[in-house]
């Protein structure tokens, strides 16, 4: 009997061994809004992380976060740092890596709690028309075995998360 117990667990650990391993280890995930102002102001929004405090989810979450900044914001080398006891927030900063005028900007976030993580993210801005843009905000990352196992779960719930911050966005640009 527990020969037949230890044999089903041994089986159980090996079956989801082998599905982390074929498992997909990156994840891509991509919010999109259309904003009704120009793309220029748009894009001088979007572009300075310290207005994020008005429209992140992840930074009004916490009333208490610690946010600090260094460099000058919209350049690049400007880094966003927080510090939140709340575990939905954790600690980490995010630094302009790259930015093409008028277009988008690339960001590397630096995660240490509540887990650590590198990973990036762009925002561009589309002209639809003169007074309508469109904002894409696309998050990539990687998961280490055997955390890929958890990757759709997470992407479906940092998806909804994008999903709310385009939509503050679009409330501020559109009403401020």
């Amino acid at each position: 009997m527990l020969q037949s117990i230890l044999i089903v667990i041994g089986v159980i650990i090996a079956v989801v061994f082998l599905l982390a391993l074929i498992m997909k280890k990156e994840f891509t995930i991509t919010s999109e809004v259309l904003i009704n102002r120009p793309k220029d102001m748009v894009f001088d929004y979007v572009k300075h992380l310290r207005n994020q405090e008005k429209y992140s989810k992840w930074v009004m979450a916490d009333p208490n976060v610690k946010l600090t900044y260094t460099g000058t914001d919209g350049t690049v080398g400007f880094k966003s740092a927080w510090v939140s006891a709340m575990k939905n927030v954790g600690i980490g900063e995010q630094e302009i890596t790259k930015i093409a005028a008028g277009e988008k900007y690339e960001v590397e976030i630096r995660f240490e709690k509540p887990f650590k993580a590198t990973n990036q993210a762009v925002t561009t801005t589309e002209a639809i028309s003169p007074g309508q843009t469109k904002v894409t905000t696309t998050f990539k990352g990687r998961s280490a075995i055997p955390m890929n196992l958890m990757t759709a779960i997470f992407s479906k719930m940092v998806k909804k998360d994008m999903d709310e911050n385009s939509m503050n966005l679009k409330r501020v640009l559109e009403n401020g």
